[in-house]
C-alpha cells in the first residue's frame, strides 16, 4: 500500500491517483521490481484537493485520518509505503521528516494491524531534484526482500515504532529506465484522491468508494 498527500488537479479530475508524470515514474519504479499498478493500492492522506495545490491543514488532516485507517483496516497491508513529509509524519506519529526516515522501515502496529512502515520520497521529488531519482530507485529495490520477510513483532502502541533492519538493496535491474522529461504541475500534485483497485477488498470497500 502506498500513501501520499492530497490529489492534484488532474488526480481530483478523473478521480485516481498518480495520473500525471509522477505516477508514470512510480509505474517505472514498480516495474523495476516487478510490480505493476494494480497490485499495489494507493490512498492518499486528503481525500480532496487543497486549493492551489498547498500543503494540508492540521484540521483536514484531522477530519480525514479516520477514513484513512478505515481503508488500512480494509486492505490489510503487509508494507505501507509513505510517500514524503506528511504521510510520513501521520503514520509515524513522528515529527522527524523524509530526509531523516526515508529507506527505513519501521514495525507498526495500525487499525489493531501489525505491518511495516517504509517511508520513501515521493516520487514528485525526482521531478524536480533529479539527484532525488538514484535515492528513490534504491529504496525500491529494498522493497521486495522487505515484502518476503515474516511480519515485525510491533508489541508497542500505534504510535511508537520498533526499527527492523534495513534490507541491503538489490542489484539495480539493467533493464529499468526512468526517463521523465517534464516537471508536470506543483510539488505534491502527482498524488491522487483515493487508492487504485485492491488486491481484494470486501464489499464495504466499494460503499466507501475505494475503486
Amino acid at each position: 500500500m502506498f500513501v501520499g498527500e492530497a490529489p492534484g488537479y488532474h488526480e481530483d479530475q478523473q478521480g485516481r491517483p498518480f495520473v500525471g508524470q509522477a505516477g508514470r515514474l512510480l509505474e517505472e519504479l514498480l516495474a523495476s521490481i516487478g510490480l505493476k499498478r494494480e497490485q499495489v493500492f494507493i490512498a492518499n492522506v486528503l481525500k480532496s484537493r487543497p486549493p492551489n495545490n498547498r500543503d494540508p491543514l492540521p484540521e483536514e488532516i484531522a477530519a480525514c485520518k479516520p477514513y484513512l485507517w478505515r481503508q488500512i483496516e480494509i486492505i490489510r497491508p503487509k508494507v505501507i509505503c509513505t510517500l514524503g513529509n506528511h504521510a510520513t509524519k501521520l503514520l509515524t506519529g513522528s515529527p522527524e521528516g523524509i530526509t531523516r526516515v526515508h529507506g527505513r522501515p519501521q514495525a507498526f502496529v495500525i487499525a489493531g494491524r501489525e505491518m511495516s512502515l517504509y517511508p520513501i520520497f515521493h516520487p514528485a521529488a525526482a521531478l524536480y531534484t533529479r539527484a532525488m531519482l538514484a535515492t528513490l530507485q534504491e529504496d525500491f529495490r529494498r522493497l521486495p526482500e522487505l515484502l518476503a520477510r515474516p511480519l515485525p513483532s510491533a508489541a508497542a502502541p500505534a504510535a511508537t515504532c520498533v526499527d527492523v533492519p534495513t534490507p541491503p538493496a538489490a542489484p539495480a535491474p539493467q533493464a529499468a529506465r526512468f526517463a521523465p522529461t517534464e516537471s508536470g504541475a506543483a510539488p505534491g500534485s502527482a498524488a491522487g484522491r483515493g487508492p487504485g483497485r485492491p488486491v481484494a477488498a470486501p464489499a464495504e470497500a466499494e460503499q466507501l468508494g475505494l475503486f
